[in-house]
């Protein structure tokens, strides 16, 4: 988010993707442009839902401040598993989605949060279609197949 204090540490926003025991990370992934540098954790300090960490050769404001406003990626293996039925936004990419009805709408091309909302966005035949992940619609993820069954009202992709 920012740089924090005069050493060089970085505010960080932790959001549910990221481990339950955060501190115990040792490298994180920042995104500059197309790249993904790694950074190597000196020390982290947990407050609420921000951490401030210090990175090594990260010692002053200035050099904070040119990385803090990164995206911040963590290597697959370190995050969370999730309970069956979970799934992060970027494992359904590319998904199939058929609804129980009408059959085949199309494939998920991304996950878009809409406030406090997530939306999966597919294409159908080159028209967007988007489906909320919370509430009825979503009846079945099967990750092995790449597959999402939903049963969706009368009319809804028609509007």
């Amino acid at each position: 988010m920012k740089p924090h204090g005069l050493k060089g540490e970085v505010t960080v926003s932790i959001d549910k993707d990221c481990p339950n025991d955060f501190a115990s990370l040792q490298t994180i992934f920042l995104q500059k442009g197309s790249q993904f540098v790694p950074y190597f954790i000196e020390s982290i300090s947990l407050k609420g839902d921000k951490a401030f960490v210090k990175f090594e050769d990260v010692n002053n404001p200035e050099t904070a401040t040119q990385i803090s406003k990164h995206a911040i990626y963590l290597p697959m293996k370190e995050r969370p598993k999730l309970v069956r039925g979970e799934f992060y936004d970027d494992e359904i990419i590319g998904f199939t989605v058929t609804d129980e009805t009408s059959g085949l709408i199309g494939k998920v091309v991304e996950i878009v949060h809409s406030g406090p909302n997530k939306l999966l966005a597919i294409d159908n035949q080159g028209k967007e279609v988007l489906i909320p992940i919370n509430g009825p619609f979503i009846t079945r993820i099967t990750k092995i197949r790449s597959e999402i069954i939903v049963s969706l009202p009368e009319g809804f992709l028609d509007i």
